[in-house]
């Protein structure tokens, strides 16, 4: 292997990671830059995958830059996501509704940002709607900890608008000057590494996987390996889906003919022979095996009476699985929890079912993906459910919604008042008339009562009647004398004390 050398080191593009809140205008700040539309063609309107785009500004001085950008959601499922794509920038862009202000998802994309300890840049877009208060927004970000330059901190701030381009010029400045101040570099003669950004099944291509080059070269021809799996690297599409020659750092690249689905996030590296490709794999398996073991060793000590979901998992594209994941990670319980039986990319198939079929009350979820005709005919026919969903919140609805219906309830006894009986007026086998007064809280129709003898308990029954000055009523209040039909199998008599109650059920 060709070893780096300062020497070859040149300058490269940024990778610049665009984060923020949903709905607060990342898909369209993308969508003025690249000149494309994606954001219109996005189930329930915002990014759930992972994307990365090359292009190329003219700063004010006549000079080209290219810049990569990294789309990463806003949703709060997508955390890990939203980690991930930190880690692989150089610099991160906050972007803000100037109408909204920071919010959770805000706070959490700045957390990934300093974590992975990047340069970034505060945006505050949307300043074309009508009424923004500029200022009010500015402070939302000081209350927030992002000091902006002109307002006591180092932050770069700018005021765009992502609809009509106002801003977005200045913005790509700012990316490049900060660019040349971090000085990035990489070296263009030594084998292509790098992260997996996103993988995918395709029906004629087969597994598929999308890799940002960091440093050094890739031609087709080359080995490479994620974790455990290996690409012979044939054929290699720029981001446009445009076959290559070469990509070079910096490039987000798409290459097929994988071994195993690649696990988004992990590093990749390039052989030149097939042999040092196969036994990096194996060496990754190998390490990956420990992990999973000293994870197992982990999980061992999860209660055993907890009630686990099991769940088949197919998405579109593998960092779904992930955002899915992450969400499950959120809802759970000590009481409740989901187990992933199954997980895949594409289409629900027949396999997924009878999989499902294998483990009692197994639920088959669907996200942004579809169902095959035969697998639905079999689901229907053998009763296994299944789930699609195209919309995260509503897929953490779901699961909210699963996590309640299981929860094992506690019947608690809820006091309700005391009554003491005064007087007999007849008993007719169960049944019995009787009349008294409320000592302390109320006494209602339909109640659970215990019957007390000087201070002992000697049985129960319930409030079939309640009546108050001749007249039928559903609740009596303390101090108020009353007329009720008890149902007891034991014979209640005068200066007794009943004791009513209800039973609620609680978590």
């Amino acid at each position: 292997m060709i070893q780096e050398s300062e020497n070859n080191r040149i300058p490269r593009p940024p990778v610049v990671v665009v984060l923020g809140h949903i709905d607060h205008g990342k898909s369209t700040l993308l969508d003025t830059i690249r000149k494309s539309n994606v954001a219109e063609n996005e189930a329930g309107g915002i990014t759930q995958e992972i994307g990365a785009y090359e292009v190329t500004h003219t700063a004010s001085s006549g000079k080209t830059h290219p810049i990569v950008f990294l789309d990463t959601p806003g949703h709060a499922a997508f955390q890990a996501m939203r980690e991930k794509g930190a880690r692989v920038a150089d610099i991160g862009v906050l972007v803000v509704a100037a109408d909204d202000g920071v919010k959770p998802q805000t706070k959490e994309a700045l957390s990934a940002i300093i974590s992975a300890k990047i340069p970034y840049i505060a945006v505050l877009n949307k300043i074309d709607k009508l009424g923004i208060n500029i200022e009010r927004a500015r402070q939302s970000l000081l209350e927030n900890e992002i000091y902006i330059e002109g307002y006591g901190g180092s932050i770069p701030c700018v005021l765009i608008s992502a609809k009509t381009g106002e801003g977005v010029a200045e913005l790509l400045d700012m990316i490049v000057l900060i660019a040349e101040l971090e000085n990035f570099t990489g070296d263009m003669s030594v084998p292509a590494e790098g992260i997996v950004i996103e993988t995918k099944v395709d029906k004629k291509r087969g597994l598929s996987a999308t890799l940002l080059i960091k440093n050094g070269s890739l031609v087709p021809g080359k080995y490479i390996v994620a974790g455990d799996a290996v690409s012979p690297g044939r054929i290699i599409e720029n981001f446009l889906g445009k076959p290559v020659k070469e990509a070079h750092f910096s490039s987000p690249v798409r290459v097929t003919g994988w071994s195993s689905l690649p696990q988004v996030g992990l590093p990749f590296e390039t052989f030149s022979l097939k042999k040092e490709a196969e036994e990096k794999a194996l060496e990754n398996a190998e390490a990956a095996r420990d992990h999973n073991s000293a994870s197992k060793e982990k999980s061992a000590t999860v209660p055993p009476e907890r009630i686990m979901i099991p769940l088949v998992v197919k998405v579109h594209v593998s960092g779904l699985l992930e955002a899915i994941k992450h969400e499950l990670a959120k809802i759970e319980t000590d009481q409740v929890g989901f187990k992933i039986v199954s997980e895949g990319i594409g289409t629900i198939t027949e396999r997924d079912v009878k999989t499902a079929t294998g483990k009692k009350d197994t639920v088959i979820i669907g996200f942004s993906t579809g169902i095959d005709a035969p697998a639905k005919s079999l689901a229907e026919r053998l009763a296994v459910p299944i789930e699609m969903f195209d919309i995260i919140y509503k897929l953490s609805e779901w699961f909210v919604a699963q996590v309640e219906r299981h929860t094992p309830k506690i019947a608690v006894e809820e006091v309700l008042g005391k009554a003491k009986i005064l007087r007999l007026f007849s008993h007719t086998k169960d049944k019995q008339i009787v009349g008294g007064r409320v000592v302390s809280g109320v006494i209602k129709t339909g109640a659970q009562v215990k019957i007390f003898r000087r201070d002992a308990e000697i049985g129960s029954g319930r409030i079939r009647e309640l009546q108050r000055e001749k007249n039928r009523t559903d609740e009596v209040s303390e101090g108020r004398e009353f007329g009720t039909m008890i149902e007891a199998k034991i014979e209640i008599a005068e200066h007794d004390t009943i004791e009513a109650f209800t039973i609620k059920e609680q978590v």
